[in-house]
């Protein structure tokens, strides 16, 4: 922990030595030369068996090849978009691409043709790599028929087409890529009703995930079961770049199974798992009904959603170990806060922990903009190497959110104590956090309106033990046809994922407004949890 003795709530950057920004493909060639045998990357199998196995060297050679390829197909600069779940070559392909010196666009593998079609215009994507299928969703047919009139789309290659994506793996490139190029765009949540694609770039995403699991004391050749989506800088930042980057062995997971996981898990002993709040709930319970004994891991990480206290409880009965908080969000590569592991279990349980190194965190008055006193509650803002380069194509958006003294703006209320430990109070934006997955309410609201019989809505987050929160719609008719939720549902899943789909369908009639005349979501929220 950081020994300070703050008079307001600016947390100052702190340093935990010497660190000089490097890029992805120069963070990856020195763990070659450091653990060039140890392990880096291991494939399970839907069963849990391991399959495909990369030695530092080996995943080195593999990218080096890859981005010839790639080189060979796409000029420095281009966007190429990830369709595709938790594969070995997820992990290949976002090194090589790094060291073609591309820009990597992760998209969402449940997403449908609307929502695809979407990333791939906004980002001016100009390629898409892809699975064929996953979990019953057809993604290679929504690829072609969300790409079928797209001029700009120049490639459709299937990630597991060795044929085709190593093809002109022959040609070397000498591309030079720097420290602060834009090497990620990841789509985050809005209030405008549509994602905004945060342009992250090398030295903000790797350093933030070293810094992440160094402060879980990760040491070379430790395991990693990794079920944590790539598309989520979670996923590809902070377990693969961050772990890889401290030496770890990922074990990838194609699918969230609880079943077959803990079955890994107590085959490989893994000292740290990560996951959301819904994820170590699931393993949790597996385990309980199971008696596995996990007792040789040493500690849990976990975010993405509000950690309650109860699973901090749960989480220590089960496994004997802490459980660490992170906070942070995509835009900031993406961790801000982080717990210890040997902070006391309120600080566990009350805190989302001290700011990570090389990074301003403060409370600003959402009025004024200034840094207000020890424990008044403001925005929670960060400013440092970490924060992205803005939203792209979108300057707007990116004046909203980094101001004119370069604080990202990250829309969460809370308060700060003169330890620099952060509790959150709150969020400024509306966002709905659903099993660590960030939805905004305008673009399910714009689609539940298309529907004849609405003619208003309003979605919002209603509290929920297992997920954080579930969506809610409350809607207006617009005569005297209510439809039931059977029929909203499959009408909302036409065009959107399942974690968009509300949960619960309300028939209002009269709104709850303020006197400006806006619908009060707060009192809605309130009104559903009193019943």
């Amino acid at each position: 922990m950081y020994k300070v003795d703050l008079t307001e709530s600016f947390f100052p950057a702190q340093s935990d030595g010497e660190w000089s920004p490097i890029t992805i493909p120069n963070m990856l060639e020195d763990c070659a030369q450091k653990w060039g045998d140890i392990k880096a990357l291991r494939e399970l199998g839907y069963d849990g068996t391991i399959g495909r196995e990369w030695t530092y060297n080996e995943l080195l050679s593999d990218s080096k090849r890859l981005s010839n390829a790639l080189a060979s197909r796409h000029a420095q600069g281009s966007k190429v978009a990830v369709y595709a779940n938790n594969i070995p070559e997820w992990v290949v392909f976002e090194y090589a691409a790094s060291m073609a010196g591309l820009v990597l666009v992760t998209v969402n593998p449940a997403y449908q043709e609307s929502e695809l079609r979407f990333v791939l215009e906004q980002s001016r994507s100009e390629a898409v790599y892809y699975t064929e299928e996953y979990r019953g969703n057809p993604m290679g047919e929504i690829v072609r028929k969300a790409t079928s009139d797209m001029a700009s789309i120049k490639y459709l290659i299937e990630l597991t087409n060795n044929a085709d994506l190593y093809a002109g793996a022959d040609k070397i490139h000498n591309r030079v890529v720097k420290h602060d190029d834009a090497v990620q765009i990841q789509y985050t949540s809005g209030t405008t009703g549509f994602p905004k694609g945060a342009l992250l770039h090398h030295n903000g995403l790797i350093k933030n995930g070293r810094d992440c699991l160094n402060r879980m004391h990760c040491e070379p050749g430790d395991q990693i079961v990794h079920f944590m989506p790539m598309f989520h800088t979670t996923g590809c930042a902070m377990m693969v770049l961050g772990g890889m980057s401290v030496g770890q062995t990922v074990n990838i997971a194609p699918i969230f199974d609880p079943v077959m996981l803990v079955e890994v898990i107590v085959r490989e002993k893994p000292r740290m798992i990560f996951g959301v709040p819904t994820m170590l709930m699931a393993l949790i319970e597996v385990i309980r009904a199971s008696g596995k004994d996990v007792s040789f891991v040493e500690r849990l990480c976990s975010g993405g959603s509000m950690v309650s206290p109860e699973l901090c409880r749960e989480v220590r009965e089960v496994f004997d170990a802490p459980l660490n908080i992170v906070y942070g969000q995509t835009e900031a590569s993406p961790v801000i806060t982080q717990t210890y592991t040997d902070d006391a279990f309120e600080d566990l349980t009350q805190t989302i922990g001290q700011p990570l190194p090389d990074m301003d965190v403060a409370i600003l008055s959402t009025q004024t903009n200034e840094v207000l006193p020890i424990g008044q509650q403001g925005e929670i803002c960060a400013r440092g190497y970490n924060v992205m380069h803005g939203y792209n194509d979108n300057p707007d958006a990116t004046d909203d959110a980094i101001d004119s003294d370069k604080w990202l703006h990250t829309g969460d209320l809370g308060t700060m104590d003169s330890r620099g430990y952060i509790k959150i109070t709150g969020r400024v934006k509306e966002m709905i956090i659903r099993g660590g997955e960030n939805l905004f309410p305008v673009e399910i609201e714009n689609r539940i309106l298309e529907h004849p019989a609405i003619a208003e809505a309003a979605v919002v987050g209603i509290p929920d033990k297992k997920w954080g929160e579930q969506v809610a719609c409350f809607m207006r008719a617009s005569g005297d046809e209510k439809p039931g939720p059977d029929e909203l549902k499959a009408f909302v899943r036409e065009h959107l994922s399942p974690q968009k789909t509300p949960v619960f369908w309300e028939w209002v009639e009269e709104w709850p407004l303020t006197g400006s005349g806006k619908i009060q979501k707060f009192k809605l929220r309130e009104s559903f949890e009193a019943v």
